[in-house]
């Protein structure tokens, strides 16, 4: 194939169809029209002598072809696009964008307080949408561009299309109300059993870290709740004999708001536990959400809940 004679859009088109999966979806996000649209993709199927994309009960199913070539064309089209954005110097924090991060309700309060304001000042015409990662990697969300970013303590495995950087590593403790009546000054393993435990669970699973080291030694606890959010826990504990094992900054933050909450060094070695940002590869040349990235592990080193 001679370069000189190819159109190079197509390539995007290419690119947005297999995100898509759909004509119509892929008509808006590249703002033409339905019938010019076609009229491209017919003109891909020529060049690769492949139909390419073909109609299924739910829009278009890629043909093998497709999906061959498909991680070569993401390749291209994030490189052409880390081109110009590397052209434009520092107009990139001036773009009309929209940024989806996928996290927890815990990180979201601990970052956007001061990620926000940076944002604000620096990026004024980027708009960031949170969405709860639920206990998964949002592996086909970042693979299809409903994900930029995601973030949480949980992640591995990961192919190598994905990018990682470690932003956090911390340890547990056990979160307490101060007037517990099955504690002391100290907490041991058997007052640490005979409480009753809250957990979070995002996917459902009560049987945690602490459960498999439990079970290592031949004990157990009771669980009389799994809740899906790491923020309301604390305010169960609070004037109960209800423990909650978790995360220090976790503890650290609740017991600054909730009056009444100590923390005591958990009686099992848990080891610790590294929050990590993940990035898929076609977002890796963009300057702008690089440089989001580059804030976000700025505002997670600098929240008192974790210097805390």
């Amino acid at each position: 194939m001679n370069i000189a004679g190819k159109d190079l859009n197509l390539l995007l088109i290419f690119h947005v169809l297999y995100q898509e999966k759909s004509v119509s979806a892929a008509a808006e996000r590249l703002a033409l029209s339905q019938p010019a649209l076609s009229h491209k993709l017919a003109k891909l199927r020529h060049d690769f002598a492949d139909p390419l994309f073909v109609r299924a009960p739910r829009g278009l199913a890629p043909t093998p072809r497709a999906h061959e070539l498909a991680p070569r064309v993401q390749h291209l089209v994030a490189g052409i696009e880390g081109f110009f954005d590397f052209c434009e110097g520092s107009d990139y924090l001036a773009r009309d964008d929209r940024v989806h991060l996928y996290t927890t309700d815990y990180m979201e309060q601990l970052l956007l307080p001061r990620l926000l304001p940076v944002i604000r000042r620096e990026a004024p015409r980027l708009q960031l949408v949170t969405h709860n990662t639920r206990g998964r990697l949002p592996r086909a969300e970042l693979e299809n561009g409903e994900c930029d970013i995601a973030i949480a303590g949980f992640y591995a495995g990961l192919p190598d299309s994905y990018y990682q950087q470690r932003i956090h590593t911390e340890g547990f403790v056990v979160l307490a109300a101060r007037d517990n009546p099955r504690i002391g000054e100290t907490l041991d393993l058997e007052s640490y059993l005979a409480c009753e435990h809250l957990v979070t669970s995002l996917t459902g699973d009560l049987h945690g870290r602490v459960d498999q080291k439990l079970t290592e030694i031949g004990r157990s606890r009771r669980v009389v709740a799994g809740l899906s959010s790491f923020m309301a826990p604390p305010l169960l504990v609070v004037g109960s004999d209800l423990l909650l094992t978790c995360l220090e900054s976790v503890a650290t933050h609740a017991q600054a708001h909730v009056p009444g909450l100590v923390i005591h060094p958990c009686p099992l070695f848990l080891g610790g536990i590294e929050v990590i940002q993940t990035w898929h590869q076609r977002t890796h040349e963009d300057r702008l959400r690089g440089w989001l990235r580059g804030q976000i592990q700025a505002a997670l080193e600098s929240s008192p809940a974790v210097e805390g």
